[in-house]
């Protein structure tokens, strides 16, 4: 069966966000445990699996053109079967059946540990439409990698109980779920001993991790482990302002190996906004907070999220927001326009900001952003960091790389010069000597 299976082809398309990349490198292990011939891009395999993001009107969008090209790649003859899984085939279950029948198989998010199953369904000339239930999702189990090798996303928790107006996430993932912190750190010494030197620390509330299995906030439990294997940086995405307790903001400010690295998607700062969101604070009690976490952090980097153009949002209430991006300025920052997404409350809301407008005062604060990283950044030349290779730039004949204030995929890249050949995954210390297009440029020491 085995060399049976080695010689059908399958790869893995994995879109949207790192807890979505987790799950899929959950299935890729399974399917190589069965002997298939894993292949690294989707033109080159027999089954296609899709892993899709569901999230926002542009993450569906991406999925379906992946799966409308998988399905002409079938026409052709290229792909022989095409299986569906992840968060958009979880929300539109019915309509992934209906309108792509092209399609062999559509799995929900609690059967991904039916994979290797279906994949011997569809080679078989069945059609499989399997989705259980969505609170059986399994976070456990070998994970291939498919990272870069010194980096890993290590997923504590899934699900939300947040339940904000505007976000699909807790109809598609179901309830708050944690992992148990036995199970993260075994799975954490397993990346370690592979090589991963950073640990980024993923779920839709990573602050919240413990609360439903332990009673209460864990976060500073699970890291008071973590920090005691051989990683170099541990980092922290996803954490919510609320649960920012002392207890954890002494913890990232005494550990070393925690990166003085904070993602705390804020949303907005007006009052009333924040209220139509179900979240809590207001202007004020935001900037208590980031000032508090200034002080006690040195060197910190804060990187937030804002929507703009939310149900409601007066030009008053935008331009507040603005005014806060400005006043905090915020190290790195995301802005996005409201997506009305089918099923939330926030989609049935009266007083819905038009389209374009929504866009247009997205495109305000990031070319804000923009000016001030700019300006900030010419405060770094001539200082000195350390920072992980992860590739060489042909063009501009230079390796670029992150240090611990970068995240990987979504921060950006520092760009350097070197004399001696490096690979990805070296560290190497390096001056800042320029700054182009909002890049920081320097060599190696």
């Amino acid at each position: 069966m085995a060399d049976k299976n080695e010689k059908v082809k399958v790869a893995v398309v994995s879109l949207g966000c790192p807890k979505n990349q987790c799950d899929a490198e959950l299935m890729l292990a399974r399917i190589a445990e069965a002997g298939y011939n894993i292949v690294p891009e989707a033109g080159l395999a027999d089954i296609v699996v899709i892993n899709t993001c569901g999230f926002i009107t542009s993450a569906k969008e991406e999925a379906i053109e992946e799966i409308m090209e998988a399905i002409n790649r079938k026409n052709d003859g290229i792909n022989k079967k095409i299986i569906v899984t992840g968060c958009l085939a979880q929300r539109y279950q019915q309509q992934m059946d209906e309108e792509f029948p092209e399609i062999d198989a559509v799995l929900g998010i609690g059967r991904n540990d039916a994979i290797v199953e279906t994949v011997e369904k569809v080679l078989a000339g069945e059609r499989v439409i399997d989705f259980g239930d969505v609170t059986a999702h399994n976070m456990e189990g070998k994970r291939m990698q498919s990272t870069l090798p010194h980096y890993a996303y290590l997923r504590i928790a899934d699900g939300c109980d947040n339940c904000c107006t505007y976000c699909a996430i807790p109809q598609i993932r179901g309830r708050f779920r944690s992992r148990k912190l036995e199970n993260i750190v075994k799975e954490a010494e397993i990346l370690v001993k592979g090589g991963v030197k950073e640990l980024i620390l993923i779920a839709q509330d990573t602050t919240r991790y413990g609360e439903d299995i332990y009673g209460k906030l864990a976060l500073p439990d699970l890291l008071r482990e973590l920090v005691k294997l051989d990683v170099k940086w541990i980092r922290l995405l996803y954490c919510y302002p609320e649960r920012m307790t002392d207890e954890l903001i002494g913890m990232i400010a005494a550990e070393p190996k925690i990166c003085k690295y904070i993602d705390l998607p804020l949303q907005h700062c007006n009052a009333e906004i924040l209220k139509e969101m179900n979240r809590t604070g207001d202007r004020e009690s935001l900037t208590a907070l980031i000032n508090k976490l200034r002080e006690r952090i040195p060197a910190l980097t804060l990187r937030t999220t804002f929507i703009a153009g939310f149900p409601g949002e007066t030009e008053e209430q935008f331009t507040e927001l603005a005014e806060f991006a400005n006043d905090v300025k915020f190290d790195r920052l995301g802005c996005f326009a409201y997506s009305q997404e089918d099923g939330t409350p926030a989609a049935d809301f009266p007083n819905q900001v038009d389209e374009r407008e929504r866009e247009h005062r997205a495109e305000i604060i990031t070319e804000q952003q923009e000016v001030r990283v700019g300006e900030a950044l010419q405060a770094f030349i001539g200082s000195e960091t350390e920072v992980v290779c992860e590739g060489y730039d042909r063009l501009f004949e230079m390796y670029f790389g992150r240090d611990a204030s970068y995240a990987p995929e979504i921060d950006g890249m520092i760009y350097f010069a070197s004399k001696k050949k490096l690979h990805i995954g070296d560290f190497v210390k390096i001056r800042f000597n320029d700054c182009l297009d909002n890049n920081l440029i320097g060599e190696v020491i």
